[in-house]
């Protein structure tokens, strides 16, 4: 995994008008896949109810990567109740697993 700044994924989104966290989903699902997550194609995010599946595989795929220090449960919930601020918390634990 490579680091970066969970402060610029906190605020890019915001900048960017929530364009950067789509960015930052797929570049960190890249990364998951090569350390042997299963996550599946990203055009499944404009996908209206398989984006919901395509989150469940993505948090999996956290919990497997960070080595079950975050659970996929907790991924999943960070994402989809807080957003940028659930991105910057999970970019913090993939910044010590890098």
């Amino acid at each position: 995994m490579r680091k970066k700044s969970p402060l610029a994924v906190l605020i890019l989104p915001f900048v960017t008008f929530g364009i950067y966290s789509l960015v930052w989903i797929v570049q960190a699902k890249g990364e998951m896949v090569a350390k042997g997550a299963e996550i599946p194609t990203s055009w499944l995010l404009i996908v209206p109810f398989a984006s919901f599946w395509y989150f469940w595989r993505w948090s999996e795929g956290v919990e497997k990567v960070t080595r079950n220090e975050m659970s996929g449960i907790g991924a999943l919930l960070l994402m989809l109740l807080l957003g940028p601020i659930g991105h910057m918390i999970i970019q913090s634990k993939f910044n010590k697993v890098a």
